[in-house]
């Protein structure tokens, strides 16, 4: 599983958008510094980042009228079996306006997930 540019989750099918969230509560909880070949990148990041990524695919799952567990919103919150972060686990890292959570979602990673997309049939 990957973690999709930001800047498609708006344009993602259902399947792929509910699988990103179950991806991120997965990385979030026990997942989270474990050897993931497609997103090992996060774990160079604090986990507020993925915090702030799953924030965004949580928001464009309620604008299209999924109910999300709101248990997630919690920065700390790392699912029922995941004892949570504590405070000084999560540096909270700011993002500017217009730059993307990750550096690693550059134009390359935007046109790589594009690929990965219409590879599978699904046009964005």
């Amino acid at each position: 599983m990957r973690l999709w540019h930001e800047k498609l989750l708006p344009e993602l099918p259902r399947q792929q958008l509910l699988g990103q969230h179950r991806e991120c509560c997965a990385l979030r909880g026990n997942g989270w510094g474990k050897n993931h070949s497609t997103v090992n990148y996060v774990f160079r990041h604090s986990p507020y980042k993925l915090y702030q990524y799953h924030m965004k695919v949580m928001n464009e799952m309620k604008r299209r009228g999924y109910h999300i567990d709101s248990l997630w919103e919690d920065p700390l919150y790392r699912g029922k079996k995941c004892s949570p972060f504590e405070d000084e686990q999560l540096t909270k890292t700011g993002t500017q306006e217009g730059e993307t959570i990750y550096p690693e979602h550059d134009q390359d990673y935007l046109q790589a997930c594009i690929d990965n997309l219409r590879e599978k049939g699904i046009y964005v």
